[in-house]
């Protein structure tokens, strides 16, 4: 491909990008894999080229640009070698005309800029492991290094294929970001507990929480996403995770699936849908998904999933609000709701050697402590 075959191509698939986040299509690295699958053509040198320009084009937009070309052209004001790739080539974008639509730049939508402005969220993601201490003790891979803060983290230089790596085609490794790693240290799961993972998705804490639990006891993963949560048990095998089970929920009707879990668990984890502010740094487009709307919903989500976890616990469990988001209305606002509306419950401190207080509990950032955004928070079932 030429350079401007490949800036072209870039433009190509951010138009795909802005439609999906504009109709809650695909997200922008399935999008990629699809649109090289069918162009043989493209070497590798091409794709790795026109997926940084699509990247690139789209942390600088805050706000969903109009098309594609909107958003190259908005990356290519002040690089004039960039522009220049705009000659009208064949297979290249026709020249830049002048009062042509561009993307603004900013690092959030504007409509969020005073809450999550200058937390870190356009900086590079690192790539973490967690060790699997049910296979394996301290181990060392070619070019990582320990995490600064979780105590079973690996962080891998750019652009290791993890599953050609042995440690974890093994199981004695699993992908989890470093402020994910602290918040499933921060449940405080150990041996013998009952523990119910009410929003487990594909496993990545739920596994997290049976190592701490070094294999003994019982963890019931639910979720109401029947997809993502027939990943959990491959995943459970390869880890050699013994003790969870998983429990596909109705959405709305959480209760009636757990009713045999009343009153019985130790520990509650609510890893609740949220808006994924705190995932930015690796899905930048999801930035044009959020709208004030698709906020509240998932804020009211998250508050009715919590009063359906406060009723599984046995008195004086412990209840772990999680979410993977910045904002006060899904993190501290939320938990605070709670404990307003259960006023026999209390907030339990929240250890560990990274984030700040917020509220109830804690929140991680990208800018203040190098992981995910997170909050969690620790609430207290009355004796």
């Amino acid at each position: 491909m030429t350079p401007q075959a490949r800036v072209q191509a870039a433009i190509d698939i951010l138009d795909e990008v802005i439609a999906a986040a504009r109709d809650a299509g695909a997200a922008a690295d399935v999008i990629v894999q699809r649109y090289f699958r069918t162009r043989r053509y493209a070497g590798s040198k091409d794709r790795r080229t026109v997926r940084d320009l699509v990247y690139a084009a789209i942390r600088r937009a805050g706000e969903r640009p109009e098309t594609g070309r909107a958003a190259m052209i908005g990356l290519a004001d002040g690089d004039p070698a960039l522009a220049a790739l705009f000659d009208g080539s064949t297979h290249g974008p026709a020249p830049i005309e002048a009062g042509e639509p561009r993307a603004g730049a900013a690092e959030v939508p504007s409509w969020l800029e005073d809450r999550l402005g200058g937390l870190g969220l356009l900086t590079r993601a690192p790539l973490d492991l967690r060790i699997n201490r049910l296979k394996t003790g301290p181990i060392a891979i070619e070019g990582a290094r320990p995490t600064p803060y979780a105590p079973d983290g690996l962080r891998l230089p750019d652009a290791i294929p993890i599953e050609h790596l042995p440690e974890y085609e093994a199981g004695l490794v699993e992908v989890q970001d470093e402020g994910s790693q602290l918040v499933t240290q921060a449940c405080g799961a150990a041996p013998g507990m009952t523990v119910v993972d009410l929003c487990a998705g594909a496993g990545g804490k739920t596994l997290g929480l049976a190592a701490a639990m070094a294999n003994a006891g019982r963890i019931v993963a639910c979720d109401a996403d029947r997809q993502r949560l027939s990943r959990l048990m491959p995943r459970a095998g390869r880890a050699g995770v013994a003790i969870v089970e998983t429990r596909l929920l109705d959405g709305g009707r959480e209760s009636l699936a757990l009713e045999d879990l009343a009153g019985g668990a130790d520990l509650v984890v609510v890893d609740a849908p949220c808006s994924g502010t705190g995932t930015w740094r690796r899905n930048p487009e999801a930035r044009w998904r959020l709208t004030p709307e698709r906020l509240a919903r998932v804020a009211a989500l998250q508050a009715r999933l919590l009063d359906v976890a406060a009723g599984l616990l046995k008195p004086g469990g412990i209840l772990v609000h999680i979410v993977c988001s910045l904002l006060d209305e899904e993190g501290a606002g939320q938990a605070e709701a709670f404990l307003a509306r259960h006023p026999d419950w209390q907030s339990d401190p929240v250890a560990l050697p990274a984030g700040s207080p917020r509220g109830p509990g804690l929140r991680l950032t990208p800018a203040d402590d190098g992981t995910d955004g997170f909050f969690v928070a620790r609430l207290k079932a009355p004796c």
